[in-house]
């Protein structure tokens, strides 16, 4: 399956069972937080009781063992992580998932600027994302998602959708339409993938990333949430097709 958005449990007694993806050396840990730092990688840090923060790790200071994150002082979440003094980071790298735990967060104030600090993690998480078969949808079925945006209700969103898989799908979303953040929960996006596979659902967005240097526009990884088992039924059918008619082309 997808791997959740969500971090995943890590005490114990599942603690061991994660031991596979564990990094715990120090080079390696720096050498994945400098990529999160270089490639400008959302990261979505939440504290317990729900509280969701989306930012970019600005900078890494070894020789103090400290984390800077790019903050915005007039976002009411931040002030709530902070005080939680410890929240779990969650970013991904391509198909590979990162997790890893925060703490001793505090503020760092400029005239100009605000920092969110925090000491450098002694383990970072690694995961696969993708285990479970994903297709790219037939464009000649112009396979849809329909909602509303998440900020502006009275927009009505129909995004193409680039690929499914059991557990998550990808939508393009056009340079035009206002951003969307990672962590929100999408309702009552209707799929329309073809003219046998129609069902509702809700998305959870799990990252935004560019296509290519052409494309205009943006792929927004979701997962899929509170599904019915018709829907997943239909769902699964539909991959099944697709793989095949794929196989059948390639042939040709």
């Amino acid at each position: 399956m997808f791997q959740h958005t969500q971090a995943a449990a890590l005490g114990e007694p599942v603690h061991e069972a994660l031991a596979p993806f564990r990094v715990e050396s120090p080079i390696e840990v720096h050498a994945l937080l400098r990529l999160l730092r270089d490639t400008s990688t959302q990261v979505v840090l939440s504290a317990a009781g729900g509280s969701t923060l989306v930012a970019e790790l600005w900078s890494l200071d070894v020789t103090r063992q400290r984390l800077n994150f790019t903050a915005d002082d007039n976002n009411p979440v931040l002030q709530t992580l902070v005080d939680a003094d410890e929240a779990v980071a969650v970013a991904y790298l391509d198909s590979v998932k990162l997790q890893f735990d925060l703490h001793d967060l505090l503020l760092v104030r400029a005239v100009n600027s605000c920092a969110m600090q925090s000491a450098m993690p002694a383990v970072v998480y690694r995961f696969q994302r993708r285990s479970a078969y994903r297709v790219r949808t037939l464009e000649r079925h112009s396979p849809s998602a329909r909602l509303r945006h998440p900020a502006i209700p009275d927009m009505r969103l129909a995004l193409r959708v680039l690929d499914v898989s059991i557990g998550g799908c990808a939508l393009l979303v056009p340079a035009d339409v206002p951003s969307l953040e990672p962590g929100l929960s999408l309702h009552g996006v209707q799929i329309e993938l073809d003219a046998d596979t129609r069902f509702t659902a809700t998305l959870q967005l799990q990252h935004m990333s560019s296509i290519n240097s052409r494309a205009q526009g943006l792929r927004a990884g979701c997962e899929w949430r509170m599904q019915d088992r018709e829907s997943e039924r239909a769902l699964q059918r539909y991959i099944d097709q697709t793989q095949k008619r794929r196989r059948m082309l390639s042939l040709d």
